[in-house]
């Protein structure tokens, strides 16, 4: 049965109402069609963008990237895709912030289609996503996922690395140092009489005075390839990749000296009147 002509779809209607850009050029890139997602998206009405190119239809022009591949596509038959990971705005479409109100350049993902015309000649239907709430997502999940796994290798105490990631990196540490034949330094370090200092001073103090170790155990190192990690309590480890025997020693004594310099009291110790620390070295 054939519906009456008020209930007939109305194409031009449908391609109003989807949620993505759609835009039609000739094969000399005139434009044919231009929906209104594209006009809300551009602020270029259609009756304006009609018959111009796809150069000029838009208040700036399109990225050299997207003419490129629209020409390929019309010249050659091809159907191209840009990705919004490398053409993150290839067209000057504009979405609103929710914080300012204000209109914010649109992460896109871009179809080309070629399509067969009547008089023979190539058209191209392009089609625009908005991606730029799954750019967000990505951003957040990366973020989230960097955030655990900082986490994960961090003490949450002092802010440098931890026991497992210390776990970790010393077996690719020595592997790297037994296949390259280098010599590889490892530091022990202990505060003395820590637990006295706890029990006169209190476990806040206490807290403070390892976070204040561990900033100058780590002011000492220069190079990225050294490490430093809390190996539990009042025990930290330090891994010196290429620093032979005779370099160690002085370098434990430069770091028993730092702690010393940094002269936070300790009434309980039994060696002197501030905090103090041990150090055992194998290279």
């Amino acid at each position: 049965m054939t519906p009456a002509p008020s209930s007939r779809l109305d194409l031009a209607s449908i391609l109003n109402v989807i949620n993505m850009g759609l835009i039609v050029v000739d094969s000399d890139e005139n434009i044919l069609m231009w929906n209104d997602w594209v006009a809300k998206s551009s602020e270029v009405p259609e009756a304006e963008a009609l018959r111009k190119t796809i150069a000029t239809a838009f208040k700036e022009a399109p990225s050299p990237a997207f003419l490129t591949a629209l020409r390929n596509s019309l010249n050659y038959g091809l159907p191209v895709v840009l990705s919004n990971a490398l053409h993150r705005s290839p067209l000057p479409l504009y979405t609103a912030s929710d914080e300012a109100q204000e209109r914010l350049r649109m992460h896109q993902s871009i179809a080309i289609t070629p399509l067969p015309s009547s008089d023979g000649k190539r058209c191209c239907l392009i089609q625009i996503s908005d991606s730029s709430n799954s750019i967000k997502r990505e951003k957040m999940l990366r973020s989230h996922s960097e955030m655990l796994k900082r986490d994960a290798t961090t003490d949450s105490l002092t802010g440098i690395y931890n026991r497992r990631f210390f776990d970790e990196h010393y077996k690719m540490a020595l592997g790297q140092s037994l296949r390259q034949k280098l010599p590889l330094s490892i530091f022990m370090v202990d505060i003395d009489f820590f637990k006295e200092y706890n029990d006169f001073y209190g476990h806040p103090s206490g807290d403070k005075a390892l976070i204040k170790v561990a900033q100058t155990l780590k002011s000492q190192l220069s190079r990225s390839s050294d490490v430093l990690a809390r190996y539990g309590g009042e025990e930290f480890i330090l891994i010196l990749p290429n620093m032979p025997q005779e370099h160690a020693l002085p370098f434990a004594n430069k770091l028993r000296q730092a702690v010393w310099n940094a002269a936070i009291p300790h009434l309980r110790s039994k060696v002197a009147g501030q905090l103090s620390i041990s150090i055992g070295v194998s290279t």
